[in-house]
């Protein structure tokens, strides 16, 4: 028997591990972070809102991926003052590593007054970067790649609001390069009514290849009197066609309930965007933005989520 939903993802004591005042320059918030190994160290890439409302991405490091974090002290990723594109900010890192590159993968919004778009990095060291530019014009985010091609295909996931009318859902696109890309295609979209996520998904980390499927963690909204409220969910696609949903959880499995998480400049946000799969101890670590403000953490195992797909909760 699984976890109940509420016990699935435990949060670590420590929480919130990374917070304003843990910063080596003055800032307003650290959110929203993508997250790898490097060797024996985790790194995040996180955003980070300056004073005048303007994000950036900015690398925390850690031996344990729980605590000591060293944060670096300039931004690996900065709006670049000539790119009117991104003049508004640079937003929620995504992190793949692609062994057939030898490089990792970074996905991230840029932010401009054309509205969000989604940009596309290389880097092998997280010192420096290369910046291959926009990828999927505005209005467009929440954008991360698999970790190995599909049939020939690089596929990406995104939320293309020009092709859905509007709608907030999730779809892919495929590029044999990763730099001509495909028509998006839908992926899943948020339901209807009540539910959770109602309002509009999105994807949150990499998804990780299992033998079951691509695990997949997204976050979805629902709309409520005091405003939006932002929940985590699972899914399970397809290995060889991850268009295609073959699980889906009915509740969430993560929802705003600590202060950090309540409390904050967007109060009731839980938001992941980064995951890191320990094979050695099945251990999954969810790094998460809580309330915009700050990021937590929180873990489970492979075992108990795949379970937990599998029992339809």
């Amino acid at each position: 028997m699984s976890a109940l939903s509420d016990d699935l993802f435990r949060r670590a004591v420590g929480n919130p591990l990374l917070a304003p005042n843990r910063w080596p320059y003055r800032i307003n918030a650290v959110m929203n972070a993508g997250a790898t190994t490097v060797g024996d160290e985790t790194v995040l890439l996180c955003r980070v809102e300056d004073r005048r409302g303007i994000s950036h991405l900015t690398v925390a490091r850690s031996k344990d991926g729980v605590s000591n974090w060293v944060v670096d002290e300039t931004p690996l990723l900065a709006p670049q003052p000539d790119v009117p594109g991104e003049s508004w900010g640079l937003e929620d890192a995504r992190i793949t590593r692609i062994d057939e590159l030898d490089l990792w993968t970074i996905t991230y919004t840029s932010f401009g007054p054309g509205g969000p778009a989604v940009s596309l990095a290389t880097t092998r060291d997280f010192r420096t970067v290369e910046r291959l530019g926009v990828i999927r014009p505005p209005e467009d985010k929440n954008a991360a790649l698999l970790s190995r091609r599909v049939g020939g295909q690089f596929i990406l996931f995104h939320r293309p609001m020009t092709v859905s009318g509007g709608r907030a859902d999730i779809w892919l696109s495929r590029s044999p390069d990763l730099q001509q890309w495909g028509e998006p295609e839908p992926v899943m979209s948020a339901r209807t009514g009540g539910s959770w996520d109602s309002a509009r998904i999105g994807i949150g980390p990499p998804p990780l290849e299992t033998p079951d499927g691509w695990l997949l963690v997204y976050h979805g909204v629902r709309q409520t009197v005091a405003g939006a409220l932002y929940r985590a969910g699972l899914a399970l696609l397809d290995l060889d066609d991850p268009s295609k949903v073959i699980a889906r959880c009915e509740e969430w499995v993560m929802s705003p309930r600590e202060q950090y998480e309540l409390v904050g400049d967007v109060p009731g946000v839980v938001f992941p965007c980064g995951l890191v799969w320990d094979e050695p101890t099945d251990e999954i670590r969810l790094y998460y933005g809580a309330a915009d403000t700050c990021i937590g953490l929180a873990t489970s195992t492979l075992t108990e989520v795949l379970t937990h797909l599998r029992e339809g909760h």
